[in-house]
C-alpha cells in the first residue's frame, strides 16, 4: 500500500512536471544602457520593449505561449555588454532586442551567435555589425534600424552642399558608432568635394571641451559635425557658446532624447541631427504612440524600434513555428513584418531594406524635422 502510494504521487508529479513544462512562458531579453551615461536611451528601449510584450501577450503570444521580459543592463560598455549577454544565455533566452550601442552589439553578437540566439538590435548603426558577422557565416545578427554608411551619407552631402568653401570640424568619441558615424560623414562629405579643416577626437566621459573649442575658434570654424551620444554633445555645443564660437552644431541619431536639452540648454537652439523620419508619426505607430502618451510618456528616439524589434521576433516565431535561430533568419529574410514602424524586410546581412534619414533641428527645447 505504501509502494501504491508512492507510485501515485510520482505520476502525479511527473504530470504536473510535464505540465509547467508545457505551459512554460519563452523567454526573451532586452539589453541595453540601464545605467551609465546613456541610461536615457536604456530607457527608451525598456519602454518599447514592455510596451511590446504586453501587446503581443495580449494577442495571443508567441507560438500559444506568453513571452517572459527579462531586462539586462551593459551601460554602453563592451565588457559589461558580454557579461550580460552571458548572463541571458544562462537564463535559457530564445531572442535578444538589443543592444544599443555598437560598441556593445559587436561584441555580444559573438556570445549569442555560439549559443544559438537571434539578436535584433534596435539601434545599433554601425556596418561592421552584420558586416562582420555576415562575413564569419553567422545568420543570428538583425537591425531595425539603418546603418551609418547611410546616415553618414545624408550628412555628408548636407555638410558638403551646405558649407562649401567654409571650415568644417569633424569630431568623434572614439566609439564604435561615434567614430564610424564620423568617418562615414568625412568619407561623404570628402566625395562631394568638402574637406574637413579639422579632424578631432574626444573621449567619452570628458567634461572639460575648452581646449578643443579655443583650437576650433583660431581655425574660424564654421560648423561642427559630431560623431557621438548626448551628454558630450551637449557639453560641447553649450562650453562652444560659452566661448564664443557660434559655428553651426550638428550630430546624429543618438541626439535623438530630450536629454541631449537638459544637457545644452539654450546653447542647443538651432543643432541639427540625422534620425529617420520621425517613426511617432507613422499612422501604425498611432495606436501604440497613444498608450505610451496616456502613461505620460514621450515614445522617442528608438523606443518604438524596440517594439518593432520585438514584433520581427514574434512574427518570424509564429511564421516559422519555431524558435530555433535557423528557422527564425530564413523566415525574416523572406517576410516582411508589418510593424509600429512601418513594414520591414531584411537583406541577407541582416540589415534593413532602403533604411531613410531626414535632418532634425532642435528648438525651444524640442526636436522636429527640418
Amino acid at each position: 500500500m505504501n509502494r501504491c502510494f508512492h507510485s501515485v504521487i510520482l505520476a502525479a508529479a511527473l504530470a504536473l512536471g510535464a505540465g509547467s513544462v508545457e505551459a512554460q512562458d519563452i523567454p526573451i531579453a532586452v539589453v541595453g544602457p540601464i545605467t551609465g551615461s546613456n541610461a536615457a536611451l536604456g530607457e527608451q528601449m525598456t519602454h518599447g520593449a514592455k510596451m511590446a510584450v504586453a501587446d503581443i501577450n495580449a494577442k495571443g503570444g508567441v507560438l500559444g505561449k506568453k513571452l517572459d521580459l527579462i531586462i539586462a543592463d551593459d551601460a554602453c560598455d563592451p565588457k559589461q555588454a558580454v557579461a550580460a549577454a552571458n548572463d541571458v544565455v544562462g537564463k535559457k533566452v530564445v531572442f535578444v532586442a538589443g543592444h544599443y550601442c555598437s560598441s556593445s552589439s559587436i561584441p555580444a553578437s559573438a556570445v549569442y551567435n555560439e549559443a544559438g540566439i537571434l539578436q535584433i538590435t534596435p539601434a545599433s548603426t554601425n556596418p561592421a555589425l552584420t558586416d562582420d558577422a555576415a562575413k564569419k557565416g553567422w545568420n543570428n545578427v538583425f537591425r531595425s534600424c539603418g546603418r551609418d554608411d547611410v546616415q553618414g551619407g545624408v550628412a555628408g552631402k548636407y555638410l558638403a552642399d551646405h558649407f562649401k568653401g567654409k571650415n568644417v570640424a569633424i569630431v568623434h568619441d572614439k566609439t564604435a558608432y561615434g567614430k564610424g558615424v564620423a568617418d562615414e560623414t568625412k568619407k561623404a562629405m570628402n566625395a562631394a568635394g568638402l574637406k574637413e579643416a579639422m579632424y578631432e577626437a574626444i573621449t567619452q566621459g570628458d567634461k572639460d571641451f575648452s581646449a578643443m573649442i579655443s583650437k576650433m575658434k583660431q581655425a574660424n570654424i564654421d560648423a561642427i559635425y559630431f560623431g557621438g551620444y548626448q551628454t558630450e554633445a551637449g557639453l560641447i555645443v553649450r562650453q562652444a557658446r560659452e566661448q564664443g564660437l557660434k559655428a553651426q552644431f550638428i550630430g546624429a541619431d543618438a541626439l535623438v532624447t530630450e536629454e541631449f536639452w537638459k544637457i545644452a540648454g539654450p546653447a542647443g537652439e538651432g543643432t541639427l541631427m540625422t534620425f529617420a523620419p520621425d517613426p511617432r508619426n507613422v499612422p501604425t505607430a498611432k495606436a501604440v504612440v497613444d498608450k505610451f502618451t496616456a502613461e505620460g510618456y514621450n515614445p522617442e528616439g528608438y523606443t518604438l524600434y524596440t517594439y518593432a524589434a520585438i514584433q520581427a521576433f514574434a512574427a518570424a516565431a509564429n511564421k516559422a513555428k519555431s524558435l530555433k535561430v535557423d528557422d527564425l533568419s530564413k523566415t525574416l529574410k523572406s517576410m516582411t513584418v508589418d510593424t509600429v514602424i512601418g513594414p520591414l524586410s531584411w537583406d541577407k546581412k541582416g540589415d534593413v531594406v532602403n533604411p531613410k534619414y531626414v535632418f532634425y533641428v532642435w528648438k525651444d527645447g524640442k526636436y522636429a524635422e527640418m
